[in-house]
């Protein structure tokens, strides 16, 4: 089954990660892979392109069928391969909606982390406003206020939507590991990171840490100052 799939990724990307803890969790270990540089712009090659017009990664490919957004194929291999492996989705329909609803929550988490953290990346030099981030810092904090809540709520040791690892985690974690590697004060998110300490020694997660991380485990302190 799995030498049949090809993926293109790239080191440090949530998206990338997230389909890659998905195919460990689902037990879909030996599906064929390129590694990709956003630096050199690789993940624009002639490969990619044929596949996908939008031209990103991950670009994910399972015999004939291509699947390209992340969440898509997180939830297509969830589909296709229910039996085996972890169960990502649960069965009752309001187990599932919590964990649609923290699976798609999470694209707010990432923006406004994005904001803060490639702020300079974003913006060119001449438009850098000072303010500008001060503000993107106080919504990210809000943002943070209020995913700690959710934990708070579903008492210690819980996941993201609950008592099992489902595919809100899957999809979730990659953007969470980014903020003790940024250097974010544990204090404005401290259920966060009692999450992110349970959860990273995962062996779907350890398997698919992003290369990059192992060879430099500190990142830059843009999340410092939050």
């Amino acid at each position: 089954m799995a030498q049949n799939m090809m993926l293109y990724w790239s080191s440090g990307s949530p998206p990338c990660w997230r389909l890659m803890i998905a195919l460990e969790e689902k037990k879909l270990q030996g599906y064929k892979h390129k590694h990709l540089c956003f630096d050199k712009k690789e993940h624009q090659c002639e490969e990619v392109k044929a596949l996908n017009p939008r031209v990103q990664v991950p670009t994910f490919k399972h015999g004939d069928l291509i699947v390209n957004e992340s969440f898509a194929a997180c939830l297509y291999l969830e589909s296709a391969f229910k039996s085996q492996g972890a169960r990502l989705i649960p069965e009752d329909p309001a187990e599932q909606a919590l964990v649609y609803q923290r699976m798609f929550e999470t694209n707010n988490l990432q923006q406004k982390m994005y904001d803060v953290a490639f702020y300079e990346w974003y913006v060119p030099e001449g438009e850098r406003l000072e303010s500008a981030l001060k503000r993107n810092r106080e919504t990210l904090v809000t943002e943070l206020k209020l995913w700690d809540g959710y934990l708070e709520k579903m008492g210690k040791g819980s996941f993201l939507a609950g008592k099992d690892f489902t595919m809100a985690d899957v999809v979730c974690f990659p953007v969470i590991a980014y903020f003790p590697r940024f250097h974010c004060p544990k204090e404005k998110c401290p259920r966060l990171m009692e999450y992110y300490e349970m959860v990273k020694d995962r062996p779907s997660i350890k398997a698919s840490w992003p290369p990059h991380w192992l060879e430099n485990p500190e990142g830059p302190d843009t999340l410092k100052n939050l």
